[in-house]
C-alpha cells in the first residue's frame, strides 16, 4: 500500500506544470526570482490569462451594432409603461367625492349619461353659472327653493336616495347566500345575520 502511495506521489510531481509553461502572464527576470522566493507555492501562477489565448473573440472584433438587446413587450416599452401603471402595491381603487355644489348640479341638470335638459350653447353656459351660484348655498337651500316634485325625481318611489351599485332594496335579496355548510348549525349558540 505504501509503495502505491509513493508511486502516486511521483506521478503527481511529474504532472505539475512549471510556471513558465502556463498560459498566464508572469513576472520575469529578477522579479520572478523574488516572487518564487517569497511565494508559498512557487509553482502556482497568478491566474491572469494571456490575451491572445483566452480572449476569443478578441475585444473590438465584433461589429458594434451586431448585438440586439432582447426587449420584452409591453414590460420593456418605456414610453407607454410608466411606473404608476405597473405598481401593483398601490393599485387599490381610488375614492371619488361629490361635494354639495356638484350634487346640486346633478339634481338640477342631471349627468352626462342621463341629462334632464338639453342645454346647448349660450343656454348651457348660463345654466352652469346659475348652478354654481345655487351650489354655493348648499343642498338644504336648494331643497327649500325647489318644489318637492322636482326633488323626488332623483330618488326612488319610496323617496330614498339611490343605492350603491350592486346593492338591492328588495327584501330577501341578499348579497351573500349562506348555505348550511358555510354557516353555523341551528344548535350552535351563535347568531348569524343573513
Amino acid at each position: 500500500m505504501s509503495s502505491n502511495a509513493a508511486v502516486n506521489g511521483v506521478k503527481t510531481a511529474c504532472r505539475v506544470i512549471p510556471v513558465h509553461k502556463k498560459y498566464t502572464l508572469q513576472s520575469s527576470g529578477i522579479w520572478e526570482r523574488i516572487r518564487s522566493l517569497l511565494a508559498i507555492s512557487p509553482a502556482r501562477s497568478n491566474g491572469v490569462p494571456l490575451n491572445a489565448q483566452f480572449r476569443n473573440p478578441t475585444p473590438g472584433s465584433n461589429e458594434p451594432f451586431s448585438f440586439i438587446d432582447p426587449v420584452t413587450i409591453p414590460a420593456g416599452d418605456i414610453a407607454d409603461n410608466p411606473y404608476w401603471k405597473r405598481d401593483s402595491r398601490r393599485s387599490y381603487p381610488q375614492l371619488s367625492f361629490v361635494n354639495q355644489q356638484d350634487m346640486v348640479g346633478l339634481l338640477k341638470l342631471g349627468s352626462r349619461t342621463s341629462p334632464k335638459k338639453e342645454l346647448i350653447g349660450e343656454a348651457g353656459s348660463k345654466a352652469i353659472v346659475e348652478i354654481q351660484k345655487d351650489g354655493e348655498a348648499g343642498l338644504a337651500a336648494y331643497f327649500n327653493k325647489e318644489e318637492t316634485a322636482v326633488n323626488l325625481e332623483a330618488f326612488s318611489d319610496d323617496g330614498l336616495p339611490p343605492l350603491p351599485s350592486g346593492a338591492s332594496s328588495k327584501k330577501g335579496d341578499g348579497k351573500y347566500q349562506l348555505t348550511e355548510e358555510n354557516s353555523y348549525p341551528e344548535s350552535y349558540p351563535c347568531r348569524t345575520f343573513h
